[in-house]
């Protein structure tokens, strides 16, 4: 079972791609594994046979134990295989009779149905099983839109169940005329609710609370005049064929990317007594799902272009949704860019997702006025905040390194000429 994420302690096998005595490939899709915050494609480590599946689908086992064997065509099986001890698991509350459509205020993490069916009676992405059986969904009862009718998470996340029919009124016994008067009766007392947290919200606690312990946070903010860089990417777009589209986001990825070779610390990692200097840049993408908050990476952003960096955030972001992720995409990212523009923040400092040296955390870019040559002009700003591990940098650092986004990016043309 590998480590797919910094805090991953276990991992289940949610669909084998390959069945034994399948001939396998280095770096071919041969399982999908459930992690705390995604399913993530598995690929092969070598070429060979995959020989023996010692772990069946469903079953949460360890990092590190074994899931499966793969050989040499001509190579014998070890004799030693053990069965891996599966991850302990709370026990399974009893089923309930009946479906019931979970109602407003109520805990809809809770299973309120029975188990989903099995992979070959319903198509469904994993990620729109484990949504499924957290909030308790039926998916036999759920349309697929995906391809060939395949249920995807969207279609859980719309899914209604019918509504329970309305408690019948009684009839008054007489009418109030007929009753003595009497004093109201006091309000019931409200009790607290209990809301269980899903695996990926308490992954998420667990991460955030070992980053703010463990790296000493101090943030650094500036404005950008993003007037240069709207208007390049207006151009860009009007000029590029096919569905790539430039988002802001990825102007500022392109910013970052370059940013990161001048300024290698901040893409670093740090190990106790030194600097883990990280060759790749891989800049992690912070993408809200409706379970919570995952930061896969478009990685080799070094030697990409803006136009391939905009295909390869739009394809990540759509599978991430789809939970169809690689495993270097997830465990493999060296910085992180946090972007909350599109819900009308205009600043926020974000947590630093370890074992990351540095995020950057971007707002909405808005027009608001600005002085020029002493005259009042119209510009197109945005805020930007990098959070740095101060054991990693000093705030001079942080500032030359945020200065130089915030450059290039007043200043775009450079962008497309690295």
């Amino acid at each position: 079972m590998p480590q797919m994420g910094y805090d991953m302690q276990e991992g289940t096998v949610v669909r084998w791609h390959k069945k034994e005595g399948d001939a396998v490939a280095r770096g071919e899709v041969i399982a999908e594994i459930e992690t705390d915050k995604a399913t993530v494609e598995f690929e092969a480590y070598t070429s060979g046979v995959l020989r023996k599946i010692v772990v069946e689908e469903g079953v949460a086992i360890p990092v590190g134990d074994l899931i499966a064997v793969i050989t040499d065509p001509d190579e014998a099986l070890p004799d030693d295989l053990a069965a891996p001890q599966a991850a302990p698991t709370a026990p399974a509350a009893p089923p309930s009779p009946t479906v019931a459509a979970p109602e407003s205020g109520t805990d809809t993490a809770a299973p309120l149905a029975a188990p989903a069916p099995a992979p070959s009676e319903v198509r469904a992405s994993p990620i729109a099983r484990r949504l499924a059986k957290e909030q308790g969904i039926d998916l036999a009862l759920v349309n697929g839109t995906g391809p060939g009718g395949r249920i995807v998470e969207q279609d859980v996340l719309s899914f209604t169940a019918a509504p329970p029919a309305p408690a019948s009124i009684p009839a008054p016994a007489s009418s109030p005329a007929d009753r003595p008067a009497a004093a109201a009766p006091a309000p019931a007392a409200m009790a607290p609710e209990n809301v269980e947290l899903s695996r990926m919200r308490q992954a998420i606690a667990r991460v955030t609370v070992d980053s703010k312990r463990d790296a000493p946070h101090f943030y650094v903010t500036a404005d950008v005049d993003m007037t240069k860089a709207m208007s390049l990417r207006r151009d860009t777009n009007d000029a590029v064929a096919g569905d790539t589209r430039v988002s802001v986001n990825d102007l500022i990825i392109k910013a970052a990317a370059i940013c990161l070779k001048r300024y290698p610390k901040f893409n670093a990692f740090f190990r106790d007594d030194h600097l883990q200097m990280n060759p790749s840049i891989n800049i992690g993408i912070a993408i809200a799902l409706e379970a919570g908050l995952i930061v896969p990476g478009v990685n080799g952003c070094e030697n990409k272009t803006l136009v391939e960096i905009a295909a390869a955030s739009r394809d990540l972001i759509a599978r991430a949704h789809d939970g169809t992720l690689r495993n270097d995409e997830y465990s493999g990212t060296t910085f992180s860019i946090s972007n909350l523009g599109m819900f009308d923040i205009d600043s926020f400092a974000a947590i630093i997702f370890p074992p990351h040296a540095a995020v950057l955390a971007v707002g909405k870019v808005k027009e608001q006025a600005v002085a020029r040559d002493g005259e009042l002009a119209v510009a197109q700003m945005m805020k930007a905040t990098v959070s740095v591990d101060h054991r990693v940098a000093d705030g001079a650092e942080a500032a030359q390194f945020l200065v130089e986004v915030k450059n290039l990016l007043e200043n775009p043309v450079s962008l497309l000429l690295e």
